[in-house]
């Protein structure tokens, strides 16, 4: 929990490139183009693998794609790649059996492989179920055997959306249902004496994907197995969103030493796949010297902890004024490196003033508060705004309205407080120091938690567990200071740090710092916050990263669908390639656009099919209208706030 340390799993072959035990993190992903057409799918896998990928997986949807592996891999071979392949498999049995004899891995999905998705509900007694179970050991022995026989890699790798009725009727559609719905494909590969497995629990919310995860690895543990672990947060969607979700989910799983293998799905061409993976990955290299997490070893089980892991539940903290306790957490900007704060000064942070309307105009993404250092703001400041200064500038004018101090915890002594609001910065080191006992008594206390140690997130979740065990309910705010990264690492470290702590429940606020631009700091607090689910300030798009099933161009439809709908706050849209990833994936969303035939989309809310069949180019505004039909629907407009 506070020392970084890989879990150990057993060494898997997939072909030259043996993943897990002591091996490299390794990164992989997808081909986007027609499995039929190998010269356009070999061109594609060579640009991944020339990017830096190490495993690269194709779809084969039926037996014609399968056979036609044996050429791509062919031909990659002729041009002098040696990369494994990894055949994508969904609800196709025969071509499964005949990708595993052709390609140096296979993945399936239990909840497609031997299943019909009807998203029925259906009581199912202890015989009904076993003669489920049975059925699905017929089905699927025959590929484990063929994988065993060929030295075949296998990925068992269950997906949120996708879980099979059986497994929805006894277990819900949680974290614990996918991974039964693994372990059902695993304990058959078991009696076969079949152990080249790799095991994945991929969802497109974070939240739930870390959660099952982590149950994986509690349930092999109790097992005493250890195969290895793909990680993904799948659907991720594209951009910066893309980026954060992925880096929140995954990052939070690398930060605890789980995962063998990556892959982060963007609707982008798979090569821009590859530097993020990499960028993740490359954390680790030297993570274990990190420095030592003070105390940390009285925390050695999971049982100890004062929270689980297992199941969300926000960490209960004292409400000051906006901040803490049912308030969704804050977001501080740091604009004290100014040289003159001005009105402009603020419209990075989500405000624009009017000058002849002498109005503040603020978006979704408008920060709660801003840091001024030393620096005074002489103009009459947005009525949602609070300006938080050092101790030593704040005390020439303390009674300034929605100004507040930043204290530093060793500084208590011999100062003035604010009667409602008090910013204390602090450390793991000194929350753990008799003084802190002083500090507790100050009115309306909030702690800026920052981190001595590479290993951030550890650090940081450790002093929520010294907080507990001096019964302290301050609300927190997590400061990190990225200045030594550029924009790439900047979004991708800060995500994995802050935002692995807010889907433990743990924080109410984030306070990012760094060299980058102001609306990049900005957007990626809001952002880690979006994709952790404490704070929803826009659309959230569930959109496929594409591969050789893709019946329409999604990057396109991705951008003219955001251009419509980037305005509706909360409302979460599901862009799909195609039925295997439609109804499934987009479990989690409100409308879905999903690939049903060559220029043909279906449109659903929720996961009720609403319109078949529609034209491609008709589509878009089909769905704008679906929206509206069901009051979701909002005209685009800026928020007005008056000075005051």
């Amino acid at each position: 929990m506070f020392r970084y340390e890989r879990f150990v799993s057993r060494e898997v072959k997939i072909g030259d490139v043996p993943l897990g035990h002591l091996n490299p993190i390794r990164v992989q992903s997808m081909t986007t183009t027609d499995t039929l057409n190998t010269i356009a799918t070999v061109e594609q896998s060579i640009r991944m693998i020339e990017a830096g990928c190490e495993y690269v997986r194709i779809t084969a949807p039926s037996i014609k794609e399968a056979k036609n592996l044996a050429n791509i891999k062919a031909e990659l071979k002729k041009r002098g790649y040696q990369t494994p392949l990894i055949a994508d498999i969904h609800f196709t049995p025969n071509a499964a059996e005949h990708a595993a004899r052709i390609v140096e891995k296979v993945r399936v999905n239990p909840g497609n492989y031997a299943d019909k998705k009807k998203f029925d509900f259906i009581e199912y007694n202890d015989a009904q179920y076993q003669e489920e179970l049975d059925r699905i050991r017929e089905r699927f022995t025959p590929l484990v055997k063929i994988c065993k026989e060929y030295g075949t890699a296998m990925r068992i790798g269950t997906n949120h959306g996708s879980l099979s009725d059986r497994i929805m009727s006894r277990y819900g559609d949680t974290p614990l249902g996918m991974v039964e719905s693994a372990l059902e494909f695993l304990h058959i590969c078991r009696d076969e004496n079949y152990h080249n497995i790799v095991l994945s629990m991929k969802a497109s919310n974070p939240l739930v994907m870390v959660q099952a995860y982590r149950l994986l690895v509690s349930k092999m543990i109790e097992e005493k197995m250890n195969y290895p672990l793909h990680l993904g947060v799948t659907e991720a969607g594209d951009g910066e969103d893309g980026r954060i979700k992925s880096a929140v989910g995954i990052g939070a799983l690398l930060e605890d030493g789980l995962g063998d293998t990556i892959r982060v799905s963007l609707t982008e061409d798979p090569e821009f796949e590859i530097p993020v993976a990499l960028n993740l990955v490359s954390r680790y290299a030297q993570r274990k010297k990190h420095l030592e997490i003070p105390h940390a070893d009285q925390i050695n089980t999971i049982a100890a902890l004062p929270y689980s892991p297992y199941e969300f539940n926000k960490r209960p903290s004292t409400e000051v004024l906006n901040i803490g306790a049912s308030n969704t957490p804050i977001v501080v900007s740091d604009i004290s490196g100014l040289k003159k704060i001005t009105p402009a000064s603020l419209f990075a942070m989500g405000y624009q003033y009017s000058v002849p309307l002498d109005k503040w105009n603020l978006n979704d993404q408008a920060c709660d508060y801003l840091f001024s250092g030393d620096q005074e703001i002489s103009f009459e400041i947005p009525g949602t705004l609070g300006i938080i200064q050092n101790y030593s500038t704040w005390k020439n004018n303390p009674g300034k309205e929605r100004h507040y101090p930043l204290h530093q915890f060793n500084n208590l002594t011999d100062v003035q407080f604010h009667p409602q609001l008090n910013f204390v910065q602090c450390n793991s080191d000194q929350i753990l120091s008799s003084q802190f006992q002083l500090s507790e008594n100050i009115n309306g206390l909030v702690l800026v938690l920052n981190a001595n140690s590479t290993h951030a997130m550890a650090e940081l979740r450790s002093a929520f567990i010294h907080l507990n065990e001096k019964n302290c309910s301050a609300p927190v705010i997590f400061q990190r200071d990225f200045s030594d990264h550029n924009n790439d690492t900047f979004t991708l470290y800060a995500s994995t740090d802050v935002g692995a702590l807010f889907l433990d429940g743990l924080g109410d606020g984030v306070w990012l710092k760094g060299n980058m631009g102001h609306a990049l700091i900005n957007r990626t607090a809001f952002g880690i916050l979006q994709a952790t689910r404490s704070r929803i300030s826009k659309t959230e798009y569930i959109s496929c990263p594409s591969c050789g099933r893709t019946l329409f161009d999604l990057q396109e439809t991705t951008a003219k669908i955001r251009a419509r709908t980037g305005h509706l706050k909360g409302v979460k849209i599901g862009i799909m390639g195609c039925i295997v990833n439609g109804p499934g994936e987009m479990a989690d969303a409100d409308y879905g656009y999903v690939g049903t035939g060559v220029g043909k989309i279906t449109l659903y809310k929720g996961k009720e099919v609403v319109q078949r069949n529609i034209d491609e180019h008709e589509a878009v505004d089909e769905l704008i209208g679906l929206i509206k039909q069901h009051g979701d629907w909002i005209e685009a407009k800026e928020t007005s706030v008056e000075n005051y």
